[in-house]
């Protein structure tokens, strides 16, 4: 027997006419419930959707509102089985394709074509709330992917990292990180990943300290 599991509750609702498919709301769910789909943002389960709104200031056009109306109730399964899915992936990569934002590193595919290029920065994702001028200093013509060595799964970077690296054209690798034993983590994976990969990769370090400065004799750029 099946069961209505529809309830009244908060549900984003997008106006496809003021929608203009710039896709900024995309990156902004973190459920995956938003994608590009011919050329405009849709909602593609409700079950994806949370209710909570954190798209809602990314879109220029106010295409975005919450409204209350009959919806599956919120599913964290289904999103986790989202979430780990390609189609997600391939909209969070047509979206940076046009519009270079942060991206978590472990939602971009080990396979994109940004890991053949030599403008990546990863950054761990408090550096950009330390270090005063963060974009200037650090992230002109970058390609920024954050992350938490702390609190994220340290083994499948370290999966990604051995692919990219055997399997892709990158050759350099800019890597910004705070002055604490958690976030050195990043660090000295990156620097066994590339020798296990047995290729010249050349890493820089940038490390910011705790008083929100860039620790100049922590900075290291070698060929590995």
């Amino acid at each position: 027997m099946e069961y209505d599991m529809a309830i009244e509750r908060n549900i984003i609702e997008i106006d496809e006419d003021l929608c203009t498919g710039c896709g900024k709301c995309v990156p902004d769910c973190a459920e995956g419930a938003i994608e590009i789909v011919n050329g405009k943002a849709r909602l593609v389960a409700d079950n994806l959707c949370d209710g909570i709104g954190a798209c809602l200031g990314s879109c220029p056009e106010n295409a975005l509102k919450i409204i209350q109306r009959q919806a599956d109730e919120f599913d964290e399964k289904e999103v986790m089985k989202k979430l780990e899915s390609k189609s997600v992936c391939n909209s969070i990569m047509t979206v940076l394709d046009k519009n270079p934002w942060p991206l978590q590193f472990l939602l971009v595919p080990p396979d994109s074509d940004i890991f053949n290029q030599n403008n990546i920065l990863i950054s761990a994702d408090c550096v950009s709330h330390s270090l005063k001028d963060y974009h200037q200093t650090l992230a002109v013509d970058k390609r920024i992917l954050i992350g938490c060595p702390k609190l994220d799964n340290i083994d499948e970077y370290r999966k990604r990292f051995l692919y990219i690296f055997k399997n892709k054209k990158l050759e350099y690798i800019k890597v910004a990180r705070m002055e604490v034993p958690c976030c050195s983590k990043i660090e000295n994976l990156l620097k066994d990943c590339i020798a296990q990969s047995q290729r010249k990769i050349s890493l820089e370090i940038v490390v910011v300290g705790l008083d929100g400065k860039i620790k100049t004799g922590l900075q290291e750029k070698r060929l590995l």
